[in-house]
Parts: structure tokens; C-alpha cells; sequence
């Protein structure tokens, strides 16, 4: 991946991968694939809100976090998570690390203060913004754009996977912003071939999708 898309550590992306599989967090179908809302074809779905449920792989998330933002981050004075699946990884890592969290929605609230941002901020706060999954990177752009707009600066986005979509790192990078990830789509791979619920063939399959998911979804049209 390039220099804004990066796994972290290599050790932890491989324990991460074998605990979102083993709580089907992570699911894959390379032969039967499912439906995105947004009508594309693929052979994965994630949904890591599930992480939630289990203290021991939500522990592991938050402590990885927390260790990213140490070491890549050090001058971090808050933690915000992206609506709504980095919300509560990012108010456990916030504990860890003592500092104050903040939230994210996608667009500011219709009633009330009509606020998008919750939590209390200054301009000038240096910010880590965290989110559960990276696909094309939208959703965690908007809500860096709203945090710059707020006055802020945005140190970095760290999220606990990503489909590693080559338009991803093409928008991070365009707006400067550094992203890294706890996993990814090819740690998993190898990690579900380890564990014996994918073959090699599928491998070969499911590695061709995020560089061509539309190719891919042609087979099954």
C-alpha cells in the first residue's frame, strides 16, 4: 500500500484478521457474493460494529489504537471517532491514552445546535480521527473536511481494517491526510487461507477484486 494507506504492524494485522474471522465480524464469499448498498458485487462483507460484543478483541482494537497514536501521533491532544462504528473504539482508546474524545456525524444534526461535531474543542486541536472500515474513503474524508473546517488540524485517520481500494489511498494522499489501519483485506485473506476456509484458487479470486471489484461483479451479473 502507499505511504497513506499503511498497516501499522504487521503482527497485530495478522491477530486482528484471525479475531474479526473468528467472530464473523468478517465474512467471505468468493462464489457467492453479496450486494453492497450500493449495488456492487463483492465477495466480502465486514462488519466490525460486532467488535463491540466481545471485551477481549474490542481490548486488543482499542490497545492498537492507542499504540499507533503514541508512536505515529505523540502531539494527538484528541481522539474523535467517525459516525457511528469508530465512535465507541474511539472513547475506549480516548481512556486509555487520558485524552478527550469527540464525535463525528455525517452531517450536522437538523434540530438543536445543528451541530456536527460533539464533544468539546478548540481551533488549533490536534485531532486522530478513528473509524471502523475504509472502503473508498469517503466517509472518513468528510468527516476530516468537517473537523478542518471546525478549526482543527487533522493529524492522521487510524481505522481497524481496510478493503485496501486503490481510490482510497489516491484520497487520502490527495488530502494529506495519513491513514493507517489495524488490518487489511490482504492480511485477512492470508489469514483465512491459514485457517482453511478459503482455497488458493479463491485467493487468487478475492486479490483480484479490490484492484477490479467491477470485473469481478461481471461474473456474477
Amino acid at each position: 500500500m502507499s505511504q497513506a494507506q499503511s498497516v501499522h504492524n504487521a503482527q497485530l494485522a495478522r491477530e486482528i484478521a484471525r479475531r474479526l474471522l473468528a467472530i464473523h465480524a468478517v465474512e467471505l464469499r468468493p462464489n457467492e457474493p453479496f450486494t453492497w448498498s450500493s449495488g456492487l458485487k463483492s465477495p466480502i462483507y465486514c462488519d466490525n460494529r460486532l467488535t463491540m460484543s466481545y471485551p477481549e478483541v474490542r481490548s486488543v482494537i482499542a490497545d492498537g489504537f492507542a499504540s499507533i497514536i503514541r508512536e505515529c501521533h505523540p502531539d494527538c491532544e484528541a481522539v474523535a471517532g467517525i459516525a457511528t462504528g469508530g465512535i465507541p473504539h474511539a472513547a475506549w482508546t480516548a481512556e486509555r491514552l487520558g485524552l478527550p474524545m469527540l464525535y463525528v456525524r455525517e452531517k450536522p444534526k437538523g434540530h438543536g445546535k445543528t451541530n456536527q461535531i460533539e464533544g468539546a474543542f478548540r481551533p488549533g486541536q490536534k485531532v486522530v480521527l478513528i473509524e471502523d472500515l475504509v472502503s473508498t474513503g469517503g466517509s472518513s474524508l468528510r468527516a476530516a473536511v468537517a473537523v478542518r473546517e471546525a478549526g482543527c488540524e487533522v493529524l492522521g485517520t487510524i481505522a481497524i481494517f481496510t478493503y485496501e481500494f486503490p481510490q482510497a489511498a489516491q484520497a487520502f494522499a490527495e488530502q494529506g491526510i495519513p491513514l493507517r489501519t489495524l488490518s487489511s483485506y490482504s492480511v485477512l485473506l492470508e489469514a483465512a487461507r491459514e485457517a482453511g476456509k478459503i482455497t488458493e484458487r479463491d485467493v487468487e479470486l478475492l486479490g483480484g477484486w479490490k484492484n477490479d471489484p467491477e470485473s469481478y461483479g461481471r461474473r456474477f451479473a
